[in-house]
């Protein structure tokens, strides 16, 4: 069944094991959906991000809200669980387990400039460009994504990534 699973540990809820160098990580939206919403690898990123502080760029908070919306009209959801994974996610960020990161114009220009310097190998869109740029900003690695195009960019970006659960899922 489909919803928030209480069993699976969020960002920095749980102690890191004492000899993990913590970290801050960098999700795209994609990923803070599945530690709000259990989807079939919500678990595995649960336990990649766990203990970990995380960031994101405010894109995030309607990217997540729009994917949220997307999986209630596609009944997948209903409104009661949208709206209790929307109250989590903003409990995460109001306590700083999520840190949205805002997009100043040093990002924008940043994000335009990964658009070229991707161009023609990766079909990049320009919110995964914004991603892009904001993790680059804060030096918040590995980026952890599922979505296939971000990824293709990051690695020709020489960026870190995280390991994949195994096959790539599309983005909502």
């Amino acid at each position: 069944m489909d919803g928030i699973d209480p069993k699976i540990p969020q960002p920095s809820q749980s102690q890191s094991p004492p000899n993990r160098e913590v970290f801050r990580m960098y999700l795209d939206s994609c990923i803070l959906v599945k530690l709000l919403i259990r989807e079939p690898d919500s678990e595995f990123y649960a336990r990649l991000v766990e203990g970990h502080p995380v960031s994101s760029s405010m894109l995030a908070f309607t990217e997540v809200w729009s994917a949220m919306l997307a999986r209630e009209r596609a009944q997948l959801i209903g409104t009661r669980l949208r709206l209790e994974a929307w109250q989590r996610f903003e409990d995460q960020m109001r306590t700083q387990m999520v840190d949205l990161s805002p997009i100043s114009e040093a990002i924008i220009r940043r994000a335009h400039w990964t658009l070229g310097r991707v161009h023609p190998k990766v079909p990049l869109r320009s919110l995964d460009a914004l991603h892009l740029a904001t993790a680059d900003q804060l030096q918040d690695w590995p980026l952890v994504t599922s979505d296939q195009r971000l990824r293709e960019a990051a690695l020709h970006l020489g960026y870190p990534l995280n390991d994949l659960p195994g096959p790539i899922l599309p983005a909502y």
